[in-house]
């Protein structure tokens, strides 16, 4: 089953989100406050692969919901909604655990195109399956296992979201390349990605932030100006 937990405090927002999403094949659970949201999380027996969180409600927000649902699932898919056109409402959410915003107004088509593609990284990152001889890239003090999908760092693992291992992934796959935004897009995203190239920067501010003994000089995850970032190996 494809379980969505839709979090938006209008009703009408909320039954349209539900029934477009419901035509198409999900499950949806819907909740009118970030405080009921979180109760039916913590005692679902079933379990969702995506979280649709609205940004503007009374009580419990949701960045604060976003916090709290990402501090229980690294694996849980979640698109922030919002009416603020201000773009650090955008990079607030994406910089706390959400994987992607969709920003109302928005079209039933733009709605499925988002879920359905966020859908299919949870589902790749939930199905696959454990074992000791796992293929595993190493670079320097990184270790990146493809089975587990999972990364460490001199051992230590290095908690990701599905969208910054899929980044991750790209870059060990191509190391010491410079890889343009739009092709990062593309590879993580897809080609029908309704949104803009800097969700890929803000990702790579937040995988520094994991990983760089120092973000804010990145010896690793290195920008190359006027084209995107590269993986750098060089010590």
């Amino acid at each position: 089953m494809k379980r969505i937990l839709i979090v938006e405090d209008e009703t009408a927002i909320r039954e349209f989100e539900a029934i477009n999403l419901t035509r198409v094949g999900y499950t949806t659970v819907e909740a009118g406050s970030g405080e009921e949201a979180l109760d039916i999380y913590d005692n679902d027996k079933e379990g969702f692969d995506i979280a649709l969180l609205d940004i503007s409600m009374p009580g419990m927000d949701g960045f604060t919901l976003c916090k709290e649902l990402r501090n229980r699932s690294k694996t849980l898919g979640i698109i922030m909604l919002t009416a603020r056109a201000q773009e650090m409402d955008k990079i607030s959410g994406l910089m706390i655990g959400a994987d992607d915003y969709i920003t109302k107004p928005f079209s039933p088509a733009e709605l499925l195109a988002r879920v359905d593609s966020l859908y299919r990284r949870v589902e790749m990152q939930n199905t696959i399956a454990p074992g000791k001889n796992s293929d595993e890239i190493a670079l320097g003090d990184f270790t990146l296992n493809l089975r587990r999908r999972t990364l460490s760092k001199r051992g230590e693992n290095i908690e990701l979201t599905q969208v910054e291992f899929q980044i991750i992934e790209y870059f060990f796959s191509n190391p010491d390349t410079a890889l343009d935004r739009s092709d990062i897009l593309n590879k993580v995203w897809g080609s029908a990605y309704f949104g803009e190239e800097k969700i890929v920067d803000v990702n790579i501010r937040r995988l520094r932030m994991k990983i760089e003994d120092q973000p804010s000089a990145p010896k690793h995850l290195v920008t190359v100006w006027g084209m995107g970032y590269k993986w750098n190996t060089a010590e």
